[in-house]
């Protein structure tokens, strides 16, 4: 099957590809070549980790030292724990020491913790080397290698320090899917459904149909998914870069929730696709008292998450602990907590929620653990 390509088209940005194929790992190097701002670069700086590493860096690797680049690469540690300050610190100072310069690029090979963490220190170490993304988990390649974001969590709270860097190139080499745990097939999942949701009947229902395939991963279905999550991402970031149009908030559907619920719960204790389809059932959930939406919603998307594995969590944190993790989340404007709430399926609205009404809705959410059932 011959590779799917999606052009990001970013107002004021260098257009770049997106393409999705089965071995297209190998062809990296070969097509970097092509690229006009990392075709003369001296030096490419592998970024992965402790999981992907041993899978995928040495094809990486060679596919690049082949088309005649020189390569070096660091591996950081798996987990969430790495996507810190502290490990970006040490990053800038290993990148110094390779001697990297400014037409260097740096290449992010792994999932949305590699590929921010890379993003990261990439847009920031000489004020910005060129960035490759290297997605290998269904997550990255559905959302976070695409648009631009980095970013590392604080003890506070998720991504509070972060740049907005667009890649030059993703690749998403979708034979690297194969060995995903079920709880990251199923964390990818969750930023489908929630693409899928905020986009429209078309995308939602489509879903909801292939579900089965896509739980199963049918190799047609994800690269489908993954093309119609990519081209919808592009098209939002295209109208809204940096988030500051109102726009792009539309992508943090389920966050909110889902970032306290990953703050409290400590990084790493839910995959991140879980904790987001949790606020995605307490957002619809928000959206009947605040914005009159459908019974029928909420019980639809409800049947989508438990289709694709993506059951009620069995946890909860007091009310007020999570308004006040909700708070310091940088969503949050003028000390309100701002959710992405559907109308109905392509259609939502960002709300500023009352502390007393959120709180209310809390309770009963921490107070019910079969909530959203």
């Amino acid at each position: 099957m011959p590779a799917t390509r999606v052009v990001v088209n970013i107002p004021g940005e260098v257009p770049y590809d997106i393409r999705i194929g089965g071995a297209i790992l190998d062809g990296l190097g070969e097509h970097l070549r092509t690229i006009s701002a990392l075709a003369a670069a001296p030096q490419l700086l592998i970024i992965s980790d402790s999981n992907v590493a041993p899978l995928y860096l040495a094809r990486a690797k060679a596919s690049c030292a082949q088309a005649g680049y020189r390569v070096s690469d660091i591996v950081v540690e798996a987990g969430e724990e790495s996507k810190s300050v502290t490990v970006a610190g040490e990053l800038w100072e290993a990148m110094a020491a390779l001697g990297l310069t400014r037409d260097c690029a740096v290449v992010a090979l792994g999932g949305g913790v590699v590929g921010d963490l890379s993003g990261f220190v990439g847009s920031t170490y000489m004020r910005g080397l060129a960035l490759v993304q290297v997605p290998t988990t269904l997550l990255s390649m559905v959302d976070s290698s695409v648009g631009g974001k980095t970013g590392v969590n604080l003890e506070a709270g998720k991504n509070l320090v972060g740049t907005f860097a667009q890649p030059r190139y993703v690749c998403a080499s979708t034979d690297t899917l194969a060995t995903l745990s079920d709880r990251e097939w199923a964390c990818g999942c969750a930023e489908i459904a929630k693409s899928a949701a905020i986009d429209s009947d078309q995308f939602f229902f489509w879903l909801l149909e292939h579900s089965d395939q896509l739980r199963s991963r049918d190799t047609a279905t994800v690269t489908e998914a993954i093309a119609r999550c990519v081209t919808f991402k592009a098209n939002v970031v295209a109208q809204d870069k940096t988030e500051s149009a109102g726009v792009r908030e539309c992508l943090n559907y389920g966050h909110t929730l889902g970032h306290a619920i990953e703050t409290l719960a400590g990084y790493g204790t839910f995959s991140h696709g879980a904790a987001v389809a949790e606020g995605m059932r307490f957002a619809a959930r928000l959206g009947q008292r605040l914005l009159g939406t459908s019974a029928e919603l909420v019980s639809t998307q409800d049947e989508l998450l438990d289709a694709l594995d993506l059951p009620v969590l069995p946890w909860r944190a007091p009310a007020a602990e999570m308004l006040a993790a909700m708070k310091r989340d940088k969503k949050a404007r003028a000390g309100a907590v701002r959710f992405v709430l559907p109308r109905d399926v392509g259609q939502w609205e960002a709300v500023a929620v009352d502390d007393g009404v959120l709180l209310e809705a809390l309770e009963a959410w921490a107070s019910d653990p079969s909530v959203g059932r």
